[in-house]
């Protein structure tokens, strides 16, 4: 995808952890990922047997956001999304979050995925309602440092690897 359709999307490789890293103390700073879990991340996202996705949004040569899917049997997870302030409310979460789900749905051959997002972290919660995700539980104290609870939510997939016509609009900022 051209940069006049929006940053490009491409998988997230070792050069780009620390344009991740600034993102993520752009973003998360309480609570932002080390370069030693990004490169843990990674080292499962190659080869057979891969059980993690990760992304990038690029624009003009600029990290803008990222993403991330990690995979246990047919369960999907989102790890991780993050959009720069800047790129905020133009569909890029949405970008991401729905590149996660077709990854999910096709070649991990995912039923469900789940996620984990902060109760207060309204837009981030209409993105994924958007997409179909419903609460099913609320893990108390997740997010440190603050204490603050994390909403756990879930979306069925269906066989076969197909997704019906995802949201395109709005932001998400997730750490599971």
């Amino acid at each position: 995808m051209t940069d006049a359709e929006g940053p490009a999307l491409r998988e997230m490789r070792w050069w780009d952890i620390p344009g991740v890293l600034a993102l993520e103390k752009e973003l998360f700073p309480q609570d932002a990922w080390s370069e030693a879990t990004y490169w843990a991340e990674l080292a499962q996202a190659g080869g057979p047997g891969r059980r993690r996705l990760y992304l990038v949004a690029e624009s003009d040569g600029t990290l803008v956001g990222y993403a991330g899917l990690g995979v246990a049997g047919d369960t999907g997870e989102v790890m991780t999304i993050g959009v720069t302030a800047g790129r905020q409310g133009a569909g890029l979460g949405a970008r991401l979050l729905g590149a996660l789900l077709g990854a999910a749905a096709g070649p991990f051959a995912c039923r469900e995925v789940l996620l984990e997002v902060r109760v207060d972290n309204r837009p981030a919660r209409r993105l994924y309602q958007r997409f179909g995700f419903t609460r099913v539980g609320v893990r108390r104290g997740y997010y440190q440092p603050g204490n603050h609870d994390a909403l756990v939510m879930r979306r069925e997939l269906p066989a076969g690897g197909a997704l019906a016509n995802e949201a395109t609009e709005g932001e998400a900022g997730t750490h599971g």
